[in-house]
């Protein structure tokens, strides 16, 4: 039944009016697609926020940039004339919270015995260690902690992104679809003022020649003005979703366009929306691991587990070891033989919290934080699940509401047909054939209406299953 109603529908819709071009140059879904990807102001803050956190992420890996530094100092005058020069780099290492560094000093001259740590051979002392951490600071540190924070939060800022282009893309597609129905019934309006207009001259030559009462003529005349009243709200409602679909709808510096009336799909060029919303036992739990909200909140949540680990961390004691190596140079100097030696030294520092309120507190925050986060997973699964069974619903009925609709429009076209003929051949009133016209007319303009919603669920439907590539959003 359906696929016989459709192609009368079809065949009773396709004569597109003096306005609507060929199919070829006709605005498609595609274009305003790919035009909002581009260049819609909301995806390009997002991208700038996403660049933001991009140099989050490399100022936080600076913590572990080789550094230099140089100190030297020398005395111009008093009994002592010694003079010392020292330059060293260091470098932070991820594993053990370990750190590397090496230092080279050279001294000349003689040093009271307070500084006598001063004192090197003529060629100078280099020395070589490492240190690590082996409780406190073992496994995560501020550094490391800013650094996996910050590159969760870049991951937080794509998803975020993909978020704003889904909700973007989603608003594109119902402006657009807005506009071909305001145009289809703008078209539907015109057809019916023209059909008045022309019965207009058809009935001033019966009425001349007294085969109908000039009251016919009035009677039109009123229908004329009626339907210019239809029309005059149409072309409003039409400009209005051209306007509309132009926030989406950008040239290439960025600026809104106005969609050309020519442009409007023609009527015989809008399809069905036939294609299949989903199993019954839609996959809900790969769906959901697909949406970016969901995504967000997790990352969130992983977020907050390191800033838990940082708060336990903070309460262990500190161990550290420390390993280095001393190497002399040159000459024995004024400091004598007992620098002349190749030193291997190991050492230790351990300290102990007595009081650790403000990091008991912030453990507390964390964990707080990070169980407020599982709340809000487990409300947004479920409210994710809810939406996705509505919008298969809604797109079902939707689709639904769309076919008892063209099949209302071949039944009015029907009856519309049928009492024209008899109207033609004196069998029936003036007033009824007016009603039928204007009947065949709605049931179009309800037609458009129950399309423009069968494709607002479906942009819904596919937003709710993060379908990239319907959404325009493959690359």
């Amino acid at each position: 039944m359906l696929p016989r109603t459709l192609l009368i529908l079809w065949c009773f819709l396709a004569a597109p009016s003096q306005a609507q071009v060929a199919a070829a140059d006709a605005l498609e879904p595609e274009d305003v697609l790919a035009s909002s990807a581009e260049h819609f102001p909301g995806i390009l803050e997002s991208l700038a926020q996403r660049r933001v956190a991009e140099g989050r992420v490399t100022e936080a890996r600076g913590a572990f940039d080789l550094v230099f530094s140089a100190d030297s100092f020398g005395r111009v005058n008093g009994f002592y004339d010694g003079t010392s020069v020292e330059g060293g780099a260091r470098k932070a290492l991820r594993p053990l919270g370990a750190s590397i560094y090496s230092k080279y000093s050279v001294s000349d001259g003689s040093f009271p015995v307070y500084e006598d740590q001063y004192f090197t051979n003529n060629g100078g002392d280099l020395k070589v260690g490492v240190l690590f951490s082996l409780l406190r600071d073992r496994d995560i540190d501020a550094r490391r902690f800013a650094e996996t924070d910050s590159e969760l939060a870049l991951g937080q800022a794509d998803l975020e992104l993909l978020l704003t282009r889904i909700g973007v893309q989603q608003r594109a597609l119902a402006a657009y679809w807005h506009w071909v129905a305001m145009g289809q019934q703008l078209t539907v309006y015109r057809d019916l003022l023209d059909i008045a207009l022309t019965r207009e001259k058809a009935l001033e030559v019966e009425v001349r020649t007294g085969r109908r009462a000039e009251i016919f003529l009035t009677e039109n005349r009123q229908n004329i003005t009626r339907r210019q009243t239809l029309v005059t709200r149409a072309e409003r409602d039409f400009r209005v979703a051209a306007n509309q679909l132009a926030f989406f709808l950008r040239d290439d510096d960025g600026q809104p366009r106005v969609p050309e009336a020519e442009r409007l799909p023609s009527s015989d060029a809008i399809k069905d929306v036939s294609e299949p919303a989903g199993a019954p036992d839609m996959d809900v739990s790969s769906i959901l691991s697909k949406r970016p909200e969901l995504n967000i909140v997790e990352t969130a949540m992983r977020r907050a587990s390191r800033e838990v680990a940082l708060s336990e961390n903070n309460l262990l004691p500190r161990l550290d070891l420390k390993f280095e190596l001393a190497e002399p140079f040159g000459s024995i100097g004024e400091g004598g033989p007992s620098r002349d030696t190749r030193d291997a030294i190991v050492g230790f520092t351990f300290s102990v919290p007595l009081e650790q309120r403000a990091a008991k507190g912030r453990l507390s925050q964390a964990r707080a934080r990070l169980d407020a986060l599982e709340q809000e997973r487990r409300q947004l699964e479920d409210r994710i699940e809810l939406e996705l069974r509505n919008i298969l619903l809604e797109l079902n009925v939707a689709r639904r509401l769309m076919q008892l609709a063209a099949l209302e429009v071949e039944q009015s076209e029907t009856m519309r047909r049928a009492e024209q003929r008899r109207f033609e051949q004196g069998a029936s009133d003036f007033f009824v054939v007016n009603v039928r016209e204007e009947t065949a007319a709605d049931a179009r303009v309800r037609y458009y209406d129950a399309y423009r919603a069968a494709q607002l669920a479906q942009a819904e439907f596919h937003a709710a299953t993060v379908n990239l590539e319907r959404l325009g959003l493959v690359q």
